[in-house]
């Protein structure tokens, strides 16, 4: 069997590392701190047992976490970190080490981990993220590391391991640092087969199932077993008697971290919701929900943040116990906060930015070598903007502030039902109109909103003392006359609002009352995009009215009525922050809704006032960073409209329109998102520049150029590309 190190445990708990009392077969010399570099000590070992305090060591593709150290008895400890970010490991229990030759040939934490040469990639890439953080000496390390490189070198040779001599080639020069990015895909389709797990199954042990039930367990009463079917393995949750009995794992969760999560699902009949969630030490995470059926797989897409490093227990939930619950495909991948953010970046470059060529030359064409290039950016395709409200009209400081900004409008409450027919037949359309003409003088579009609101409670009463047949040809008319008034003046249409959350029409009208609605708006206006509107649907995860899910359910109810086939379409996300905000969550979430192929638009964004002012400053950046950057959000909207006595939650200025702690965000991140820059030409006369999605003008100067030529500038428009293949925007401007 060769050397081992056992180790018993855990033995004593101390802050976040768990101390193991161990036993080694093996003789071991450790001499440690003989050389530290960016928090990784090299260790020097003797008698071939390879170990390493607080990092990673490279012997035959395992990698060790660990810490150790030598006790005043001369007895070495091992301290497995809790915390640890590479590997997330558990509390000891029991870790077995054997030890051959040069390194490890199997890694086993007895139910806690699998075969690492199954994972030696994924392994991989963390040894890169541990990397990462040394960027900034990525020279000294490789000087002082040298002579470590040159010994694993040769041993990589003798073993003629050069996958894994590749992969570590790519850490170091930085591919291998950056290689864990974000796969914003989703599945909607209930599948015959399930996907490959997402990351490899990140920290998730045994994902598909194929070592038996190694890493799962029993969570409440259920029974388990391992289920074959076409070659196919999963885990079944079977004999249920309550909602959460299900399959569980156990797993260590750290403060900060941003977790993706998904899953496949299948019930064994019916058609049921089933939810992820985590146990964790500070309460239950509600992770994501999907509606299984039988015979068929459906993802589960999913995320969560901790607020405490801590133990945690992954679970199923579903209210029908009469079910058996199916798994397989199982991912949980952690993020750092500075991956997170390199997601974001790298989204916005793709999605949101183009490269541009530039060529300046004189009139006959001839290269203007070292010219001076300007370009502003006059206008910003990304829609972005906040609601309004009549006081605008009167208000010139409302007007110059607002208009300066933004290029997006939705009304407060003007074009609402309750606004514009507050008595039977007494139509009033006086502010829409005015603020429908501000905004047009302005360059500002506007989303229409709403036509029909399902919630009771701002139903007119009026309205809801109607029978059934006078109320169905009230809400016909009222359809007819706010969208043929509006008709071709508005971007969007929020036909019917919040009609997860609450079902005044439904309750009078039938159940399919919504998708009558819709019916009846696309055949007044087919052109504009019909959307539903809805929150905490990425706001809060512990709101099962309103999951992606239910949303996606919703819209296909309503595609599935006669003649609904060929609506167009939108998912309006309110996004209403009364708490603070999930990033993993709101990104998986979009991830799912994106998956629909609908366009996407945040329509009511703010914080609440509750949370404080500061707060709501940090998270409202935090939001619109994470929003701006998704690939499949459309256009944002605020809910920040203005009123003398205060806004509905979130206020961008004072009452004298100095800019409060909100607003300040929102000017900084304006300025982020515009790509006015000035820069100089090469020999050539070439100038590159990754621009924002807009409208530019630029100016070149050179001194064999005219004053009159350069009195002269010139326009452009930067857009998405059309292919992959046209990337870059190449431009020959004559100066």
């Amino acid at each position: 069997m060769g050397n081992e190190i056992i180790v018993h445990g855990p033995v004593l708990q101390e802050k976040n590392m768990t101390i193991c009392k161990i036993e080694t077969v093996c003789k071991i010399e450790i001499v440690c701190k003989i050389m530290t570099i960016c928090k990784m000590t090299i260790c020097k070992v003797k008698d071939r047992c390879s170990l390493q305090e607080h990092g990673m060591r490279f012997l035959d593709s395992e990698p060790i976490v660990a810490h150790f150290l030598i006790n005043k008895g001369g007895n070495l400890d091992i301290r497995i970190a809790r915390n640890s970010t590479e590997l997330h490991l558990a509390p000891c229990i029991r870790v077995v080490y054997r030890v051959h030759g040069l390194g490890l040939s199997r890694f086993d934490l007895h139910g806690y981990y699998e075969h690492a040469y199954e994972h030696e990639h994924a392994l991989m890439y963390r040894c890169c993220d541990a990397i990462r953080v040394c960027n900034n000496m990525l020279l000294l390390l490789f000087f002082f590391t040298l002579p470590f490189a040159a010994f694993f070198f040769l041993h990589i040779v003798n073993q003629k391991r050069w996958d894994f001599f590749f992969l570590i080639f790519l850490c170091f020069v930085g591919f291998g640092a950056n290689a864990l990015t974000y796969d914003y895909t989703a599945n909607i389709e209930c599948l015959a087969n399930p996907h490959k797990p997402q990351y490899g199954g990140g920290i998730i042990i045994n994902p598909e199932l194929n070592h038996g039930l190694r890493g799962w367990s029993t969570f409440g009463n259920a029974k388990i077993e391992q289920r074959v079917l076409e070659d196919n393995k999963y885990i079944v949750a079977h004999s249920r008697n309550q909602p959460e009995d299900s399959i569980s794992q156990k797993l260590y969760l750290q403060k900060d971290k941003l977790y993706t999560f998904s899953a496949w699902i299948q019930v064994s009949d019916g058609d049921f919701p089933v939810r992820a969630i985590l146990k964790t030490t500070t309460g239950f995470k509600h992770v994501g929900t999907v509606f299984a059926k039988s015979k068929c797989w459906s993802m589960l897409k999913g995320g969560l943040t901790v607020n405490a490093s801590g133990p945690a227990e992954l679970y199923f939930e579903s209210k029908n116990a009469s079910v058996e619950i199916w798994v397989d495909s199982i991912s949980l991948q952690p993020f750092t906060q500075e991956q997170w953010k390199s997601h974001q970046d790298q989204s916005i470059e793709k999605a949101r930015k183009r490269k541009v060529r530039i060529h300046a030359v004189d009139e006959q064409g001839n290269p203007l070598p070292n010219a001076s290039i300007s370009i502003i950016q006059k206008k910003v395709s990304f829609p972005f903007g906040t609601a309004i409200n009549k006081n605008i009209l009167t208000n010139k400081a409302y007007q110059n502030w607002f208009s300066s900004r933004f290029t997006v409008t939705v009304f407060e409450d003007e074009m609402k039902w309750y606004t514009t027919e507050p008595s039977p037949g007494q139509e009033d359309y006086t502010a829409a109109d005015a603020l429908l003409q501000f905004a047009k003088k302005n360059s500002i579009q506007v989303r229409g909103h709403n036509v029909l609101w399902d919630d009771p409670s701002k139903v007119q009463g009026w309205v809801s003392s109607l029978s059934r047949n006078d109320l169905a040809v009230a809400v016909k008319k009222r359809i007819n006359s706010v969208m043929s008034r509006y008709k071709g003046q508005v971007i969007a249409w929020d036909v019917v609002n919040e009609n997860l959350h609450f079902s005044f029409f439904e309750h009078k009208l039938g159940s399919t009352a919504s998708a009558t609605f819709y019916n009846g708006a696309h055949r007044i206006d087919g052109t504009t995009t019909l959307f539903m509107n809805e929150y905490n649907t990425i706001e809060d995860s512990r709101d099962r009215s309103s999951t992606p899910d239910k949303y996606i359910q919703k819209l296909k109810q309503i595609q599935r009525f006669p003649r609904n086939n060929n609506l167009k379409q939108g998912i309006g996300l309110e996004s209403h922050f009364s708490i603070a905000p999930d990033l993993a969550y709101m990104r998986s979430s979009i991830d799912t809704l994106a998956s629909t192929g609908l366009p996407i638009w945040i329509t009511e964004l703010d914080i609440a006032s509750a949370l404080g002012q500061q707060a709501q400053a940090r998270y409202l950046e935090q939001v619109l960073r994470e929003l701006h950057a998704h690939p499949k959000i459309n256009g944002i909207i605020m809910w920040s409209a203005w009123k003398p006595g205060g806004c509905y939650q979130m206020c961008l200025t004072d009452n004298s329109f100095n800019n409060l702690p909100t607003g300040n965000v929102v000017d900084k991140l304006l300025r982020e998102w515009r790509s006015s820059l000035k820069g100089t030409a090469d020999g050539d006369g070439f100038f590159e520049a990754s621009l924002s999605h807009g409208d530019y003008e630029l100016k070149i100067s050179h001194p064999n150029v005219t004053s009159s030529s350069l009195a002269q500038s010139q326009r452009f428009e930067v857009s998405s590309a059309d292919t992959l293949e046209q990337t870059t925007l190449h431009l020959q401007v004559s100066a």
